[in-house]
């Protein structure tokens, strides 16, 4: 009889763009951004079990996503080609984090992966070295792959930890998908002169709420009229947000409660969460792994 591995739990924490400037189109074509990632102590669930036999495989399906193109898997090849080990892992995800909502979901199981096989694995590898093996995945890869609120410069690379206050926030889906690629190539979308690489030590006029804009807001609104609404039914009560490109919107919440309620008269086909946010990613916790989805031993 085989003998049982150890699985982990770990959270696959969503993410909050409190603010995005662009500073301007980069000779490569990308856009040089500042930013402050706010981490969550909600998103996606994903469980891992070391394999002796070095194979990667997910017990999970991602509707239109095979394996070999989700993140997840993506990039556990690359830690397990870049370290050499012999070690394989199943991989189970409870997906919860919208796809094109803005909340960084494919990122965050990319980045959750790299580090915790690099705990399993017992690989023990320097935070740096995982964000480097995690750049070439996605520009929010990086964050996840550090697991820290953090002001983020460039295309989301260089990245600096931060705490922030404590707060809560409630999160607006209106079940549309942003497609990230058309709102960086819209001709209405600012493009100031770039005169300097960007750097997040320059980042302080993010860190108040009131200075949270978001420079992809008008176009989202345009391409998207259901985030545009979205951020109307926020704003009735205050202030309401655009994360990334979206389609999710936030504002931050004083009472819980009271904004839980709210939600309860969201329109059809929205969803909405009531979330706080974290400064570090937790570990995994020992667990066992979902029953039916890995093979017997």
């Amino acid at each position: 009889m085989s003998q049982a591995l150890p699985c982990e739990r770990w959270l696959s924490p969503a993410k909050l763009n409190l603010g995005l400037r662009i500073l301007g189109r980069r000779p490569d074509g990308y856009h040089e951004l500042l930013t402050l990632f706010q981490l969550l102590d909600w998103g996606d669930t994903i469980w891992l079990r070391i394999r002796r036999d070095g194979q990667i495989l997910r017990h999970s399906a991602l509707p239109g996503v095979i394996a070999e193109h989700d993140l997840a898997i993506r990039a556990a090849h690359a830690l397990q080609q870049a370290s050499d080990t012999t070690l394989g892992v199943d991989i189970y995800i409870d997906k919860q984090i919208p796809l094109g909502g803005g909340l960084g979901g494919g990122s965050s199981n990319a980045g959750t992966v790299l580090r915790a096989l690099n705990a399993l694995w017992g690989l023990h590898w320097p935070a740096q070295r995982l964000i480097d093996l995690g750049r070439p995945l996605g520009a929010d890869v990086p964050l996840f792959a550090l697991g820290r609120t953090a002001a983020a410069a460039g295309t989301g690379e260089h990245l600096l930890p931060r705490s922030e206050p404590p707060r809560h926030f409630m999160l607006v889906n209106p079940g549309v998908h942003v497609v990230t690629a058309e709102v960086f190539q819209a001709a209405d979308l600012p493009r100031p002169q770039l005169t300097a690489p960007a750097d997040p030590s320059t980042i302080p006029r993010l860190y108040a709420e009131a200075d949270w804009r978001n420079d992809c807001e008008p176009v989202v609104r345009r391409l998207v009229p259901e985030v545009a609404r979205a951020l109307e039914w926020l704003r009735q009560w205050g202030s309401g947000h655009l994360t990334g490109t979206g389609a999710t919107v936030f504002a931050v919440v004083a009472d819980p409660a009271v904004a839980s309620v709210r939600l309860a008269s969201l329109p059809s086909g929205w969803r909405g969460w009531i979330v706080r946010g974290i400064d570090v990613a937790p570990p995994g916790v020992v667990d066992s792994f979902p029953v039916g989805a890995s093979p017997s031993w």
